[in-house]
């Protein structure tokens, strides 16, 4: 007879590979990556058309049966999930509310996802970090071992000030540049570097100082490799948006490095033609962009149709919302369609399997 402590969980499932996908509304679930290399292709949400109260997939992550899944609410805390515990689903089914899975308090939600190869080896929680950006303009790091033994009724991840909230957290190996813009259309860069490690519960430094309206405060953070290819893409409440480089053809950054805490520079020129900046994101042209509006109406364009510009100007219309009388309530970056079904086979080691994390905008 075995006793009970011997029984581990993990022995009942085989480190299988899994694709996990969350949706736009928070369900949750995991499928085996065969049956993505079987099935012929099935678009995921609305193909380029318009729809009303239709979810889609949000989040894709390559992963295996053991490893973990990590997840942030506004208020600060932290939960986890085996990749086994998570309900496993067809393509095409719905999966579950991800609030349904772990012990959230009621007035709190999750606003942010990580996935991490283990909790067990040293070596890796010990060379890679969590990056947390607040809506006041905080920024923390912290590494990954300070989050490595989970508890069922989650853990403090950040001790937030006063009226301040979770973003955005991104896994790092401690050498990516953070971006972090605002609602009046600035963003600054700073490499990690700058910022010190600290505790589990520490509260973090400044990571931008936000304008003294009373109304600024910091929409998105997004961690790029330094030297990356990636685009990054601006969008605001009216329907405009921008891509430009992170770095010119030369290397020079058209996005300055400044050190962490200042005002940073113009990334959209705010008119009241375009309204007030709501997103940052790392894109490529492989990915869409799914807009969804205050009124309920989804739309998605493709990433390659935006053309790449300068810093400072004021983008082209990515919709049309003055007829409408309608404003952009959150976007998010998704695969384009064609990916959906060919998802990648080879699990990366690298951290940051899926740039974006945490991409609602908040109210």
């Amino acid at each position: 007879i075995f006793a009970s402590e011997e029984m581990n969980p993990e022995d009942f499932y085989s480190d299988d590979e899994m694709i996990i996908t969350i949706s736009h509304f928070g369900y949750i679930k995991r499928t085996p990556l065969t049956e993505f290399r079987t099935q012929n292709r099935g678009g995921v949400g609305a193909k380029g058309s318009q729809t009303r109260d239709e979810d889609f997939v949000e989040y894709i992550y390559p992963a295996t049966n053991h490893n973990y899944m990590l997840f942030f609410t506004q208020k600060g805390k932290c939960y986890w999930l085996k990749v086994y515990e998570i309900p496993e689903g067809t393509k095409t089914s719905k999966g579950r509310a991800i609030q349904n899975l772990l012990n959230i308090d009621s007035d709190d939600s999750i606003t942010a996802f990580v996935r991490v190869l283990t909790l067990d080896d040293e070596e890796y929680i010990n060379s890679n970090y969590l990056v947390f950006g607040t809506q006041s303009g905080v920024v923390k790091k912290t590494l990954l071992e300070a989050y490595s033994r989970p508890r069922q009724n989650g853990v403090i991840a950040i001790g937030l000030r006063e009226d301040d909230q979770v973003i955005s957290v991104r896994l790092t190996d401690g050498k990516k540049d953070i971006i972090m813009a605002n609602r009046n259309g600035r963003a600054i860069r700073f490499n990690e570097e700058d910022v010190r490690p600290m505790g589990r519960t520490a509260t973090g430094v400044k990571g931008m100082t936000l304008d003294e309206d009373g109304e600024d405060y910091v929409i998105g953070m997004i961690c790029m490799d330094p030297d990356s290819k990636d685009t990054i893409l601006v969008v605001s409440e009216q329907g405009y948006g921008k891509r430009t480089m992170l770095n010119d053809e030369d290397g020079e950054p058209v996005y300055r490095i400044t050190y962490r805490g200042g005002k940073g520079v113009k990334t959209l020129n705010i008119t009241e033609k375009t309204g007030k900046l709501v997103a940052i994101k790392s894109v490529t042209d492989d990915n869409d962009l799914m807009i969804i509006n205050k009124s309920g109406i989804t739309i998605r364009v493709k990433i390659s149709d935006i053309r790449t510009m300068g810093r400072a100007t004021q983008g082209v219309r990515l919709i049309n919302l003055e007829k409408r009388n309608d404003e952009i309530a959150s976007v998010c970056k998704v695969n384009s369609e064609e990916e959906i079904d060919e998802v990648e086979t080879v699990l990366p080691e690298d951290v940051d399997s899926e740039e974006n994390f945490t991409d609602e905008v908040n109210e």
